[in-house]
């Protein structure tokens, strides 16, 4: 008889597998999957055979493993149901048509993570290296540490987030990189996700921050009112 537990133990597993296909720049072989999930290769092989049933992974001809075409059939029913996108997409679009650096929206994503959930690329010819679906850290850039000082995060750069209403970070992420962020709310002031605009870190001196934040300040306060939020009385 099965354990009580154990399923959700399998799911879980099979789940993490997943993810870390979602994560690899390229198709993964059995070893790099088992050294990146912590997994022995024969639970690997054992749910990859479910997983590749059911079409969330799929088996190269070369023996490397990547997402099936299950994954892309539930990223467009996202796209399609995710009702956010209809409003946060055309506010990232209007910043760029402004002239800013890319718009991104980012969201948390677990307890050390950020998602980044839509972007725009700017008309710049060079780009910082954000992209759709990828994780990054809390603890570097600008959207990170907006989500933080409202997840409650103590310190003066998380007062002055609360102050202000941006932040703004140089070189944090990736040395070569900068972005400004704000901050987007819905019901009950709950903090939706961030607005980041983001780009290569020369373009990015004290009048262009100071430029950037005069575009960017309207667009994520009317977005919040948009997604049934109130836009904080900030200084």
């Amino acid at each position: 008889m099965r354990e009580a537990g154990e399923g959700v133990a399998a799911v879980e597993r099979a789940l993490a597998i997943v993810a870390a296909l979602e994560t690899a720049d390229q198709p993964m072989t059995l070893a790099e999957l088992a050294v990146r999930t912590g997994f022995y290769k024969s639970t690997i092989l054992r749910l990859l055979g479910s997983l590749i049933a059911t079409g969330y992974a799929t088996r190269l001809p070369d023996g490397a493993y990547d997402l099936g075409p299950a994954a892309f059939r539930l990223g467009a029913a996202f796209t399609r149901k995710n009702a956010i996108g209809h409003h946060v997409l055309p506010a990232l679009q209007q910043l760029v048509d402004q002239g800013t650096e890319s718009a991104s929206f980012h969201i948390r994503q677990d307890a050390e993570n950020r998602l980044c959930l839509f972007r725009v690329n700017s008309r710049h010819a060079t780009l910082d290296r954000v992209e759709v679906g990828h994780s990054y850290a809390l603890d570097r850039g600008a959207a990170g540490h907006i989500i933080l000082a409202y997840a409650g995060q103590k310190g003066a750069r998380y007062d002055a987030i609360r102050t202000d209403g941006f932040d703004v970070s140089l070189g944090e992420r990736d040395p070569s990189c900068a972005a400004v962020a704000a901050p987007v709310f819905g019901p009950r002031d709950m903090l939706i996700g961030v607005i980041s605009l983001s780009g290569p870190r020369e373009r990015f001196g004290k009048a262009e921050i100071a430029k950037m934040k005069r575009v960017l300040g309207p667009v994520a306060r009317a977005l919040t009112q948009s997604l049934g939020g109130t836009w904080p009385a900030y200084r």
